[in-house]
């Protein structure tokens, strides 16, 4: 130290030498000391709430990214996760995404990591088809839905991981998916649409504050997966863009959605577990399913749907405090002879409805297949639906619920709800076959299927009073400090 005071007479030049020396050594020791990586310049302090803060931190510019919206990043980010998952046993790593417009392909996460996006920071995913990798379906649908055989991976991807974490400041996913719809409606895709966001065969995962837009296929799929919370997501596609559902709970136990905003093409939540005789040989049941405090707008699709891909069974549902407007049902359940599984014990509480064509909807005839293989004899078991505390405005029918001959919907009960129908509404509101429940305080009056339980009855069709346990997970205070 001595030797640098006579090289340096000037403290502040030794001061910058030693900058400079560190700099060098952090490019030769790469993320070693990205931690306290300090360069002259600002800082930023950001906070947020996580599952698991991390003990080291590093910039996806410190692996060579180039937020221009031109350079393709794939290389980049792929190395940085690569690189900080040796930080798995000392309390994991977290990916700083600073503002800017990142172009990217897919990429792999790994466990104990945090994604993070700057406000300003905006994922572009590429528009080249033939960089995406091909993977193989689902085990759990046997096909491809877009065409028979594999799908694209997904821009974010996860497999077999444990306590990772998606989130940011609001900053954006853009999955720029015209370019994918187009194919799709000239039916040119090879493979199935790519999705934004999936993790399968993991536990304990956080995907939240985000906006997601365009995406060219679903937004965010867990699936075969435990212990997930959703939160704080935004997630607006084209009405008319295919398929672009917001969330899709696959096969999952304990997952909480929550605090979120979805304008989109078809389903804003869709709840899944298998298609057809793939889905029952599998046999992996999404349950244990939280969804609330969730506003959605989908003129052609449901606020929330169970199935249509539901074999692997559907239990113990709970979605509270639902507000859709312009959307084509509130709650769908969806079903055909040959999926088998079954939907039960469901309960919606707290809905306000405005501009719909059906408030609920139940149909066992929703007939598309993965193949010609299924089982005409897998019929699925639709019980314990149970829905109250509605209120409706300008709606064309109040329900239609069809159930399957011999095999009837059972356990259907609605209480507590207010039907206020448009002025074109259908002449009859309420349309019943092959169901069996009660009712109680619903207006219009239901059909003779449903019949009413009296005024006493109202407060039936409640939630179980028993929390989930993912209701009861609390995230932790993070903060981090980033240095120029």
């Amino acid at each position: 130290m001595d030797s640098l005071w006579k090289c340096f007479p000037n403290p502040l030049q030794v001061v910058k030498f030693l900058v400079l020396v560190s700099a060098v050594v952090c490019v030769i020791g790469r993320v070693e000391c990205r931690k306290s990586r300090i360069l002259e310049g600002s800082s930023d302090v950001f906070e947020y709430s996580a599952i698991s803060c991390r003990g080291h931190s590093a910039s996806i510019e410190e692996f060579g990214g180039v937020g221009d919206g031109r350079t393709l990043n794939t290389k980049a980010f792929q190395e940085a996760v690569n690189q900080l998952s040796q930080y798995a046993s000392e309390g994991g790593a977290q990916l700083y995404v600073p503002a800017g417009k990142w172009l990217t392909g897919s990429f792999n996460l790994t466990s104990h990591f945090t994604l993070y996006l700057h406000k300003d920071a905006v994922l572009l995913a590429s528009q080249d088809i033939g960089s995406w990798p091909v993977v193989d379906p689902l085990p759990s649908y046997g096909h491809g839905r877009d065409a028979a055989g594999g799908r694209y991976i997904s821009l974010l991807f996860g497999t077999n991981l444990t306590d990772v974490v998606i989130t940011g400041d609001n900053g954006t996913i853009d999955g720029q998916g015209a370019l994918w719809w187009q194919q799709f409606h000239k039916k040119k895709l090879k493979f199935t649409r790519p999705y934004l966001i999936e993790i399968m065969h993991s536990d304990t995962v956080q995907i939240s504050n985000l906006t997601l837009v365009n995406s060219p296929s679903w937004n965010v799929h867990p699936v075969y997966s435990s212990n997930i919370i959703i939160q704080g997501i935004t997630i607006i596609a084209p009405i008319t863009s295919p398929n672009t559902d917001g969330i899709n709970p696959d096969s999952c136990t304990n997952t909480r959605i929550e605090d979120s905003y979805i304008v989109s093409g078809d389903d804003c939540i869709a709840v899944k577990s298998g298609w057809d005789e793939y889905g029952i040989s599998y046999g992996m049941p999404t349950k244990q399913l939280l969804i609330r405090r969730l506003t959605c707008i989908s003129p052609y699709s449901a606020a929330i749907a169970l199935g249509s891909e539901m074999s692997g069974g559907i239990q113990d549902v709970r979605a509270q405090d639902i507000v859709a407007i312009n959307t084509e049902s509130g709650v769908r359940i969806k079903t055909a002879v040959g999926r088998g599984g079954f939907v039960k014990d469901i309960y919606v509480k707290g809905m306000k409805l405005q501009t719909m064509k059906w408030v609920f909807w139940m149909t066992g005839n929703y007939g598309s297949h993965a193949d010609n293989h299924y089982d005409p004899h897998a019929l699925p078991a639709i019980q314990g639906i149970n829905y109250r505390d509605v209120v409706a405005d300008d709606v064309k029918m109040a329900a239609r619920l069809e159930g399957i001959s011999g095999d009837p919907f059972t356990g259907i009960c609605i209480a507590n709800v207010t039907i206020g129908m448009a002025q074109k509404a259908k002449k009859y509101p309420w349309t019943c076959a092959d169901v069996e429940g009660i009712a109680s305080g619903v207006v219009p009056t239901p059909c003779a299927s449903l019949p009413d339980q009296g005024p006493e009855k109202v407060g039936m069709c409640d939630f179980p009073q028993e929390n989930l346990e993912i209701e009861n997970v609390e995230l932790r205070s993070c903060s981090y400090q980033i240095r120029y």
